[in-house]
């Protein structure tokens, strides 16, 4: 990874299902704008168009009959199980033992759904929670082959199981059961699994399906970069992809911080320097790690720049935070560097 505050917001690794020993949770209402129902509460969320990033926030205890509601859409009869598959009713029960926390339950269930497309789908994500990579690696690559029929179910239920990808503890990046979803899992399990060609491989198709989805921006950048950290050519790459940005999201900042990166590395230090002090002028809303990345990747533009006292004063400000931060305290003198 190429800053160390990105492992910490877990866009990459950190897709989670909603599921936890705490329990699970299932998400139902219109894209956009969902309300999520588990042990922890009911909360209410909302997109930010064209991102893919979601605010979330808490909200009152749901009514018993809100629960039930969603519970007796799981619900089969007898006549219903005796002309349901044995796939589809380990399915159905499966959501049932999200909904009641039952994680490890509800795992096995989707194991046993794994011939159905929507199955497979979780089954591998709950299973790259788990760091069961071949297996997350296996069901995902099926629910590929079968995309088109992902969400079949689950619309027949009208539940929504949702994925989430966590930014802050307030913004989520959403992942839905579809082509979108499926790879975006995929390009985890390989990275995870240091399939690295792998990964760029598909998150370059995400790209070709929806240029301006800024998740998959921000994760290829990402990767390009820490696979090479000084490489000319993956600083070239992630350039012709991440154009001018406007600082709408935190997703944003962080495509502005690569962008300036890697024409720092191109040998543009003012256009970089320019770039991190546009995008360190919005702090509403941004992680405190995120605007960290963004003083540290000034303060080596600085350096560039022959501004010594500039980048000191910005790496103090940042070791007086977090001493453990990157290599600032190294590069203040504070301690030697590795090697």
């Amino acid at each position: 990874m190429a800053f160390r505050f990105w492992r910490r917001i877990k866009i990459a690794p950190g897709v989670t299902l909603n599921m936890s020993k705490t329990g699970g949770s299932v998400s139902f209402g219109p894209r956009c704008a969902k309300i999520t129902v588990g042990p922890r509460g009911k909360r209410a969320t909302a997109g930010i168009p064209g991102t893919g990033f979601y605010y979330t926030k808490q909200i009152r205890e749901p009514s018993r009959k809100q629960i039930q509601q969603e519970e007796e859409k799981l619900k089969l009869g007898f006549f219903q199980r005796i002309f349901t598959s044995k796939e589809e009713i380990a399915l159905v029960e499966g959501l049932k033992s999200m909904v009641s926390g039952e994680a490890d339950t509800a795992y096995e269930k989707f194991c046993r759904a794994g011939t159905l497309p929507d199955g497979a789908y979780l089954a591998g994500f709950i299973a790259m929670d788990r760091h069961m990579y071949d297996q997350a690696a296996s069901y995902l690559e099926f629910a590929l082959s079968r995309h088109e029929e992902l969400g079949t179910y689950f619309s027949k239920y009208q539940v929504t199981p949702r994925l989430r990808m966590k930014v802050t503890s307030d913004i989520t990046a959403c992942v839905e059961p579809d082509l979108r979803g499926v790879l975006l899992g995929l390009s985890e399990v390989y990275q995870l699994f240091e399939k690295t060609d792998e990964a760029i491989a598909v998150l370059e198709r995400l790209r070709t399906l929806d240029p301006d989805d800024a998740v998959v921006k921000v994760s290829l950048a990402e990767l390009l970069l820490d696979l090479s950290p000084d490489g000319k050519a993956a600083a070239e790459e992630v350039i012709s992809f991440i154009d001018d940005v406007e600082n709408e999201s935190p997703a944003h900042t962080a495509l502005m911080l690569y962008r300036a990166r890697a024409l720092r590395i191109l040998n543009m230090p003012t256009a970089a320097r320019d770039i991190l002090t546009a995008a360190y002028r919005k702090k509403k809303n941004r992680p405190p790690e995120l605007l960290r990345a963004v003083r540290y990747e000034r303060a080596l533009a600085y350096e560039d720049l022959g501004q010594a006292g500039r980048a000191k004063k910005e790496l103090e400000s940042i070791y007086a935070e977090d001493p453990d931060f990157e290599d600032t305290a190294e590069r203040l003198g504070l301690k030697k560097r590795d090697g």
